[in-house]
């Protein structure tokens, strides 16, 4: 199993395709800071709801200096029906071996009413601008985590 990071830990670098199959690295966003959140599976009730709500403050979050990636084990195919069925604006990548969700400890066992499985930990790491962890949120949850994120970085809302 991973192991999770920690403030001031490098964040681990990844290229991935997205919904389009365009290649995107976190490399590509030095110099702005990155929400990169992971979730579960597409087109899922948890999952489509986080995601609308980082599209509906996308722009808040742009104008206080975050750019904001989700990734999961999708496929690029699903990412793009999720992202055209939700009509979502947020860069969808899809990491399909796990590899980038294990490197950022969101890939593990979990507990689920009761049984123990391997699999996404719903996460986000916040990356500076100079590609350091700042701030690590394991095990968050869907409904609220987007407020509760705007709140904690003190992004002023309209």
């Amino acid at each position: 199993m991973s192991e999770r990071l920690q403030p001031g830990d490098t964040a681990p670098a990844f290229t991935l395709p997205d919904a389009d199959g365009n290649q995107v690295s976190l490399a590509g966003h030095l110099g702005r800071k990155v929400i990169v959140y992971f979730y579960p599976a597409a087109l899922t009730p948890g999952c489509t709801k986080q995601a609308c709500d980082f599209t509906d403050n996308l722009e808040v979050f742009a104008g206080a200096g975050y750019d904001v990636i989700g990734i999961s084990p999708d496929k690029p195919a699903k990412l793009e029906k999720f992202r055209e069925t939700e009509n979502l604006k947020v860069t969808l990548l899809a990491d399909e071996d796990h590899a980038v969700l294990e490197a950022y400890g969101a890939y593990g066992e979990k507990q689920n009413y009761g049984r123990t499985y391997v699999g996404v930990i719903r996460s986000t790491v916040i990356v500076d601008e100079q590609g350091k962890v700042e701030r690590t949120l394991y095990n968050v949850k869907a409904t609220g985590h987007v407020a509760k994120l705007l709140r904690d970085l003190k992004v002023e809302t309209a």
